[in-house]
């Protein structure tokens, strides 16, 4: 009998997982993600993710879908990462809350700075990380959001080597240091759907500035974000999205840990993180989305982008990436997905190309 209904229950919950059905019900939605990997200087590494999705008020149609997000990891050589974000919007939309929490030990690659680093300087270093961050926006008129925030980074960093990039005269503020964030922020957002949109745009500009609260040996000053993207669909199940991101950073003593960088699941995918950084980013990338069936689809994605400040702004220096990917829709009256892109880069002389592979929710941008 038990036999019977284990066999039962999977059938159904199979069937579940591959309906083409649409949900209209507007019911709450968990998807868990599993974290496993291995890495000679982490040891073996175990984890969980998972993505709680709802709707403030199920009855307004027009109320955008929120989010729980967390992600928990450890490893055998004691390295640990503890991620818990928020993305929660009010009914009939009149308020956007979003919040993290992010405790982290890890190790990783230190390049140097600039547009030009070569694989051969790299240092490995371990970070540890925490970091807080509130913020609430509210609609003042039709697809228009004026945003407060404010958030709170301690950094700590040791080098596993001596000698090195990392001890290089640019890279300011090598053992860490804190920083406190207060901004403000202007959005405005007509996409039809804020996980899987086929159509709108969205733009958000935000400023942010740091306050000399912790003396003049720490940095003080502010950083500026911009955020365009629009979507559209030429055919039936196809989304032809656009992006475009800026990001500058300014002020006195400005550290290593906070200078813009690329190269990850969702910018630049294909690049380490943290491969390119210095006080301005400028990126841009396209994607064509085909969801074939309601549970699946496909992607093809290229952009290109440089860091600079230490190295000039030139066309001739813009670093190029492109890949494909696939996606599960787990929840597809939300709109939100598992997927695995697999990302091109650059192929510098005496290196391999560098290329990155990704399992994430929801899409990049």
């Amino acid at each position: 009998m038990i036999s019977g209904f284990s066999a039962h229950a999977q059938k159904k919950l199979i069937q579940k997982l591959l309906s083409n059905q649409k949900d209209t019900t507007r019911k709450a939605s968990f998807m868990p993600l599993p974290v496993i990997g291995y890495a000679q200087e982490t040891g073996l590494e175990l984890g969980l993710g998972a993505l709680y999705a709802f709707y403030t008020d199920r009855k307004d149609t027009l109320t955008r879908s929120s989010q729980l997000y967390g992600l928990t990891s450890y490893s055998t050589e004691k390295t640990y990462n503890l991620t818990l974000k928020t993305d929660v919007w009010s009914p009939q939309n009149r308020y956007h809350y979003l919040g993290e929490l992010r405790v982290k030990r890890m190790p990783f690659n230190f390049f140097g700075i600039g547009n030009h680093t070569r694989e051969e300087d790299q240092d490995r270093l371990i970070q540890q990380l925490f970091k807080v961050s509130i913020e609430a926006e509210k609609n003042l008129s039709p697809a228009t959001y004026t945003g407060l925030s404010l958030s709170f980074e301690k950094h700590r960093y040791t080098a596993l080597q001596r000698g090195g990039v990392f001890e290089s005269p640019e890279v300011l503020q090598r053992r860490g240091g804190q920083v406190v964030w207060a901004g403000v922020s202007q959005s405005y957002d007509t996409r039809d759907n804020n996980n899987y949109p086929t159509k709108g745009v969205f733009g958000r500009l935000s400023y942010q500035y740091a306050p000399p609260l912790f003396g003049s040996s720490h940095f003080s000053g502010g950083q500026l974000k911009l955020n365009l993207r629009h979507f559209w669909s030429p055919f039936a199940k196809v989304v032809w999205g656009t992006q475009l991101v800026y990001h500058q950073i300014h002020g006195s003593r400005i550290p290593f840990y906070l200078l813009p960088q690329w190269g990850n699941d969702e910018l630049m995918r294909g690049y380490y993180t943290g491969r390119y950084r210095d006080q301005n980013l400028l990126a841009t990338q396209t994607e064509i989305r085909y969801r074939f069936m309601n549970r699946f689809g496909i992607a093809a994605f290229a952009g290109m982008g440089q860091v600079y400040g230490k190295d000039p702004l030139s066309l001739s220096s813009l670093k190029p990436n492109y890949g494909l990917g696939g996606r599960y829709f787990f929840d597809t009256a939300k709109g939100l997905s598992v997927r695995l892109d697999y990302g091109v880069g650059e192929k510098r002389a005496g290196e391999k190309r560098q290329s990155g592979f990704y399992i994430s929710l929801a899409e990049a941008f």
